[in-house]
């Protein structure tokens, strides 16, 4: 099966970096973690300490996050509900796993999800709840709690699955759009080959299917570590 228009446009202009301290990026990853995953019966909670913890952060940051929590708060939680699962769950270019941009579905996602895995292990969390160890709240909760050298590097080498991420919230006016706009601003410029590998995900989509398990297209080591 070929990927065709896996999206249907030019690939998004990359969001302008914002320079934050380390406690700052911290922030921003745990508000996104909170914001992303699956609206519970915690939703009203989750909204209110967002909006109260990004204060501290700079414009455009905060603005960002204040957007989305001003309208999830706006509008019944049904509603978030119905358009998070119309939004992740249906559309296969806005899949909340990190692992899937990088490997698609094909029998190396088990190799990659193995590395989400052992690094969790490894940073001493453990995964609760049935949710994949590359679902991508799962990963920036990890990232804003640990102080792991290995975890620090996580999110940048699956950078370009990021942005295909944010350009397809984006080309639908997704509410999460600005949710992705602040993850990406705080992982700093995009360099060369990333955006290479940006642009070649948005032309061909993730692989279909590999043979063999020689030169995976994903981190099997983390740098760093």
């Amino acid at each position: 099966m070929k990927y065709v228009n896996f999206l249907r446009s030019h690939p998004a202009e990359p969001v302008t970096p914002v320079e934050v301290t380390d406690g700052e990026r911290s922030v921003v990853y745990m508000a996104a973690s909170l914001l992303l995953d699956y609206p519970k019966a915690d939703w009203a909670e989750r909204l209110n300490q967002v909006s109260q913890a990004v204060t501290v952060l700079p414009e455009p940051i905060s603005g960002r996050f204040l957007e989305f929590c001003n309208w999830a708060q706006s509008v019944p939680q049904s509603e978030v509900e119905a358009q998070y699962v119309d939004t992740f769950d249906q559309k296969r270019r806005c899949a909340p796993y990190l692992t899937y941009y990088a490997v698609g579905d094909t029998r190396g996602r088990g190799a990659a999800i193995l590395t989400f895995q052992e690094l969790l292990k490894a940073a001493g969390f453990e995964l609760q709840g049935n949710e994949l160890p590359d679902y991508l709240p799962v990963v920036l909760e990890l990232c804003a709690r640990s102080d792991d050298p290995a975890v620090k590097h996580l999110l940048p080498a699956y950078r370009e699955g990021l942005e295909v991420l944010r350009a397809a919230l984006g080309q639908l006016g997704a509410p999460w759009t600005p949710i992705l706009e602040n993850v990406c601003a705080v992982l700093g410029p995009i360099d060369d080959q990333t955006m290479d590998l940006y642009q070649k995900l948005i032309r061909q989509g993730p692989p279909a299917e590999l043979v063999g398990n020689e030169d995976l297209p994903f981190p099997t080591s983390i740098p760093g570590a």
